[in-house]
Protein backbone atom coordinates (compact mmCIF):
# COMPACT_ATOMS: atom_id res chain seq x y z
CA UNK A 1 0.00 0.00 0.00
CA UNK A 2 1.09 3.45 -0.63
CA UNK A 3 2.29 5.52 1.82
CA UNK A 4 0.11 9.22 1.69
CA UNK A 5 1.09 12.28 3.79
CA UNK A 6 -1.20 15.51 3.17
CA UNK A 7 -1.56 18.75 4.90
CA UNK A 8 -4.29 20.64 6.09
CA UNK A 9 -5.00 23.17 3.71
CA UNK A 10 -5.88 19.49 1.28
CA UNK A 11 -8.11 18.53 3.78
CA UNK A 12 -9.90 21.31 4.54
CA UNK A 13 -10.23 22.44 0.70
CA UNK A 14 -11.66 19.14 -0.05
CA UNK A 15 -14.09 19.19 2.99
CA UNK A 16 -15.22 22.66 2.41
CA UNK A 17 -16.21 21.01 -1.07
CA UNK A 18 -17.51 17.57 0.51
CA UNK A 19 -14.95 16.07 -1.70
CA UNK A 20 -12.60 14.14 1.01
CA UNK A 21 -13.84 10.76 0.19
CA UNK A 22 -11.48 11.39 -3.15
CA UNK A 23 -8.25 10.95 -0.69
CA UNK A 24 -9.68 7.33 0.17
CA UNK A 25 -10.74 6.52 -3.41
CA UNK A 26 -7.18 7.60 -4.94
CA UNK A 27 -4.91 6.18 -2.15
CA UNK A 28 -7.15 4.13 0.20
CA UNK A 29 -5.66 4.93 3.16
CA UNK A 30 -3.71 8.52 4.20
CA UNK A 31 -1.55 9.53 6.93
CA UNK A 32 -1.35 12.72 8.89
CA UNK A 33 0.70 14.11 11.29
CA UNK A 34 -0.49 14.82 15.02
CA UNK A 35 -0.44 18.53 14.32
CA UNK A 36 -2.56 18.71 11.10
CA UNK A 37 -5.17 16.84 12.99
CA UNK A 38 -4.64 19.48 15.58
CA UNK A 39 -4.99 22.17 13.14
CA UNK A 40 -8.34 20.75 12.08
CA UNK A 41 -9.71 20.39 15.22
CA UNK A 42 -9.60 23.87 15.59
CA UNK A 43 -12.05 24.49 13.31
CA UNK A 44 -15.18 22.64 15.16
CA UNK A 45 -17.45 25.58 14.24
CA UNK A 46 -17.12 25.29 10.89
CA UNK A 47 -19.95 23.75 9.06
CA UNK A 48 -17.38 21.71 7.35
CA UNK A 49 -15.88 20.18 10.18
CA UNK A 50 -15.00 16.48 10.63
CA UNK A 51 -13.34 14.84 13.63
CA UNK A 52 -10.66 12.88 11.15
CA UNK A 53 -10.01 10.29 14.29
CA UNK A 54 -13.67 8.83 13.78
CA UNK A 55 -12.32 8.01 9.81
CA UNK A 56 -11.04 4.42 9.81
CA UNK A 57 -8.93 5.36 6.63
CA UNK A 58 -7.03 8.37 7.98
CA UNK A 59 -3.99 7.45 9.96
CA UNK A 60 -3.10 9.98 12.61
CA UNK A 61 1.05 9.62 13.49
CA UNK A 62 3.43 11.50 15.75
CA UNK A 63 6.37 12.33 14.15
CA UNK A 64 9.59 10.58 14.99
CA UNK A 65 11.61 13.74 15.94
CA UNK A 66 9.77 16.76 17.02
CA UNK A 67 13.17 18.35 17.51
CA UNK A 68 13.34 18.65 14.33
CA UNK A 69 10.25 21.01 13.56
CA UNK A 70 12.27 24.08 14.53
CA UNK A 71 14.71 23.41 11.13
CA UNK A 72 11.64 24.99 9.45
CA UNK A 73 11.59 28.12 10.67
CA UNK A 74 9.75 29.54 7.75
CA UNK A 75 6.59 26.68 7.88
CA UNK A 76 4.40 26.75 10.09
CA UNK A 77 4.02 23.34 12.16
CA UNK A 78 1.69 21.52 10.36
CA UNK A 79 3.43 22.07 7.27
CA UNK A 80 6.84 21.49 8.78
CA UNK A 81 5.38 18.23 10.58
CA UNK A 82 4.10 17.06 7.13
CA UNK A 83 7.55 16.95 5.14
CA UNK A 84 8.99 15.35 8.49
CA UNK A 85 6.42 12.57 8.91
CA UNK A 86 6.65 12.11 5.18
CA UNK A 87 10.75 11.59 5.15
CA UNK A 88 10.54 9.64 8.68
CA UNK A 89 7.93 7.17 6.69
CA UNK A 90 9.36 7.16 3.26
CA UNK A 91 6.07 8.30 2.12
CA UNK A 92 5.19 7.54 -1.90
CA UNK A 93 3.09 10.86 -2.16
CA UNK A 94 3.00 14.20 0.35
CA UNK A 95 0.10 16.69 -0.50
CA UNK A 96 0.67 19.62 0.33
CA UNK A 97 -0.71 23.00 -1.42
CA UNK A 98 1.58 26.01 0.09
CA UNK A 99 4.30 26.66 -2.39
CA UNK A 100 7.07 27.16 0.67
CA UNK A 101 6.36 23.91 2.11
CA UNK A 102 6.67 22.35 -1.25
CA UNK A 103 9.94 24.21 -2.16
CA UNK A 104 10.70 22.30 1.20
CA UNK A 105 9.42 18.71 0.22
CA UNK A 106 10.87 18.56 -3.14
CA UNK A 107 14.16 19.89 -1.63
CA UNK A 108 14.50 16.46 0.26
CA UNK A 109 13.34 14.40 -2.96
CA UNK A 110 9.48 13.75 -1.72
CA UNK A 111 6.94 13.65 -4.66
CA UNK A 112 4.64 16.51 -3.85
CA UNK A 113 0.93 17.23 -5.36
CA UNK A 114 -1.66 19.04 -3.90
CA UNK A 115 -5.72 19.62 -3.86
CA UNK A 116 -5.56 20.85 -7.85
CA UNK A 117 -3.41 17.60 -8.85
CA UNK A 118 -6.01 15.72 -6.91
CA UNK A 119 -8.61 16.74 -8.46
CA UNK A 120 -7.12 16.20 -12.28
CA UNK A 121 -6.16 12.64 -11.03
CA UNK A 122 -9.90 11.73 -9.28
CA UNK A 123 -11.24 12.85 -12.79
CA UNK A 124 -8.92 11.16 -14.49
CA UNK A 125 -9.78 8.32 -12.56
CA UNK A 126 -13.00 8.79 -13.11
CA UNK A 127 -14.17 9.57 -9.50
CA UNK A 128 -15.73 13.22 -10.60
CA UNK A 129 -16.85 14.08 -13.76
CA UNK A 130 -16.38 17.64 -14.32
CA UNK A 131 -13.65 20.23 -12.18
CA UNK A 132 -14.45 23.10 -13.36
CA UNK A 133 -17.81 23.07 -10.50
CA UNK A 134 -15.40 22.40 -7.87
CA UNK A 135 -13.13 25.22 -8.55
CA UNK A 136 -15.26 27.67 -9.09
CA UNK A 137 -17.02 26.03 -5.10
CA UNK A 138 -13.31 26.14 -3.83
CA UNK A 139 -12.96 29.75 -5.08
CA UNK A 140 -16.33 30.89 -3.22
CA UNK A 141 -15.48 29.02 -0.27
CA UNK A 142 -12.13 31.56 0.20
CA UNK A 143 -9.82 29.06 -1.83
CA UNK A 144 -7.87 31.78 -3.35
CA UNK A 145 -7.64 30.79 -7.23
CA UNK A 146 -6.73 33.47 -9.98
CA UNK A 147 -8.76 32.93 -12.93
CA UNK A 148 -5.77 32.39 -15.39
CA UNK A 149 -5.11 29.27 -13.03
CA UNK A 150 -8.09 28.02 -13.00
CA UNK A 151 -8.10 28.05 -17.26
CA UNK A 152 -4.72 26.46 -16.85
CA UNK A 153 -6.47 23.66 -14.78
CA UNK A 154 -9.46 23.62 -17.50
CA UNK A 155 -7.08 22.71 -20.35
CA UNK A 156 -5.28 20.35 -18.21
CA UNK A 157 -9.20 18.71 -17.60
CA UNK A 158 -9.46 18.67 -21.33
CA UNK A 159 -13.01 21.12 -20.28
Amino acid sequence: MLKIVSNTTPIISLLKINKLNLLQKLYGEIIIPQEVYFEIEKGKSKNYYIDLNTIDWIRILKISNPEAVSYFIDLDKGEAETIILANEIKADLVIIDEILGRFHANNIELKVTGTIGLLLKAKEAGHIDQIKPLLYELKNKGIWLSEDLINEILKLANE
